[in-house]
C-alpha cells in the first residue's frame, strides 16, 4: 500500500517554505520548513524546549536536520496533534525528513538509509470480543 505524497512548496509574505505531513501511531504533524532561517523551531506556537520537556524528544526530531547539516540554516513551524510526546516527536521527525527530501532531492539517499522517510505504521490493535485486550484471553479456570 502506497501513501500519497503530502508535500508542497508555497510562498507566504515573501518567505518560501516547504510543507510536509508526518505520521506515527495516532500523531499527525504538519511542518513548514522555511529555507532562509537561523535554526528556530516552534511547535504549536511554543519554542521547542518549552513544548518538549525531555531532551531525548528534541534530539529525536532534530536528527534528520543534523544528518544533512541543515539544523542552523532553516526555520520550522510545526502543528502536531494526537498521541503522546514520543509519538509526536517521531511524527515531526517524519515530516521534517519529507520536507528536506522535497527541498533537495540529494538528501533522499541519506534520509532513506537512516529510515526517516518510511512511516512507522504500528498502531494499537483493537480489542476483540470475549478477550481482555486485543489478544489476552481471560485466565483459564478448571472448576
Amino acid at each position: 500500500m502506497t501513501e500519497k505524497s503530502q508535500t508542497k512548496t508555497k510562498e507566504t509574505k515573501a518567505q518560501k517554505y516547504v510543507y510536509a505531513v508526518g505520521k506515527r501511531k495516532t500523531s499527525i504533524a504538519q511542518v513548514r520548513l522555511f529555507e532562509d532561517g537561523k535554526g528556530e523551531i516552534t511547535i504549536n506556537d511554543k519554542p521547542i524546549n518549552q513544548y518538549f520537556k525531555e531532551k531525548s524528544h528534541v534530539e529525536t526530531l532534530l536528527t534528520p536536520l543534523k544528518l544533512v547539516n541543515m539544523d542552523k540554516l532553516v526555520n520550522l513551524t510545526v502543528k502536531v496533534r494526537g498521541g503522546g510526546t514520543n509519538s509526536q516527536s517521531e511524527a515531526i521527525r517524519h515530516a521534517i525528513a519529507r520536507a528536506l527530501n522535497e527541498l533537495n532531492a540529494d538528501f533522499r539517499k541519506t534520509l532513506k538509509v537512516a529510515g526517516f522517510l518510511k512511516r512507522d505504521a504500528r498502531i494499537k490493535e483493537r480489542k476483540k470480543p470475549g478477550l481482555k485486550r486485543a489478544r489476552r484471553a481471560p485466565q483459564w479456570q478448571k472448576r
